[in-house]
């Protein structure tokens, strides 16, 4: 058996792959939950962290790229956090979704309180992006409504500037769309948008002319989930998370996509969470898997 993210959400997920290999080896999953998963994740038990390591270490085999002795000629990755503020029209939504909400989960239990929530989630999310994902209506996508957009719009040109191309990760395929959109038409940079519609050969043709070391400073807007994985854009050395998921692994894997073999410059890889809202809980529940 062979996966480069043994864990990726909790420690439930290192179980279940050695109970499939190896029933029992870590306990009924009852036992290894009591023993490990709640005293590693919830109160950060060092001793609980050591036995299990040592449970593991025959079965693990750990390779990193950053490891100069694996792979000698991959440059560095360094990341960082681009904190962002609300608009002043965002923070009204923002305020305006958290009442509606307290008010509605008073008189809602069970799986319907549990659906408001995530709807509701779903929407703080949007609102973090751009008002117009939130209001989905006709209105202007321009960054002065989304600080999170001025943000990237300024970074953008300075790596054009310098000869770098970019990649754009977001969720959501409606704010792909609205980016790819305004940065060809509005900041006339040349652009690809690659989302989970799109048909194979126009997407190989995409990424064959991304990649093409002729090819000007080029930004490269995709899907999460349908860009982040199995593809080759070492072409671009930064690397935009405009919007955060709930899980490490798929970030990473997304990451890799410039960050892999065959890469030539420093890769810089630029994270954004709005500050006073759930992006920064969002942070935080990252930050925690990833120390797992």
């Amino acid at each position: 058996a062979l996966t480069g993210t043994p864990v990726e959400n909790r420690l439930m997920d290192l179980w279940s792959i050695f109970n499939f290999l190896n029933p029992n080896y870590l306990g009924k999953q009852a036992q290894f939950r009591k023993n490990y998963e709640l005293p590693i994740q919830r109160d950060n038990n060092q001793v609980q962290s050591t036995i299990l390591k040592q449970l593991i270490q025959p079965f693990i085999l750990r390779r990193l790229k950053t490891d100069k002795s694996i792979i000698k000629d991959l440059p560095d990755k360094i990341e960082n956090k681009q904190y962002c503020n609300l608009s002043k029209e965002q923070a009204s939504l923002y305020q305006a979704v958290v009442s509606e909400v307290e008010e509605q989960l008073e008189d809602s239990d069970g799986i319907q309180r549990q659906g408001l929530m995530l709807s509701t989630l779903m929407k703080l999310k949007q609102i973090c992006n751009h008002p117009v994902q939130f209001l989905q209506d006709d209105s202007q996508f321009s960054a002065q409504r989304s600080h999170k957009l001025e943000r990237i719009i300024d970074m953008l040109a300075e790596a054009i500037a310098e000869g770098d191309s970019v990649l754009i990760f977001t969720q959501f395929t409606e704010i792909g769309d609205k980016l790819s959109h305004y940065l060809s038409q509005e900041q006339h940079y040349p652009c690809y948008y690659l989302h989970g519609g799109i048909a194979r050969k126009k997407r190989e043709k995409m990424i064959e002319d991304f990649q093409d070391p002729e090819s000007p400073p080029s930004v490269f807007v995709l899907s999460l989930k349908a860009g982040g994985v199995g593809i080759t854009l070492t072409h671009a050395n930064h690397v935009f998370h405009f919007d955060r998921w709930w899980n490490p692994a798929v970030e990473n894997q997304a990451t890799d996509r410039a960050f892999r073999i065959g890469q030539k410059k420093k890769v810089m890889v630029h994270k954004f969470i709005t500050l006073g809202t759930l992006e920064e809980r969002i942070d935080q529940m990252i930050e925690d898997k990833q120390k797992m």
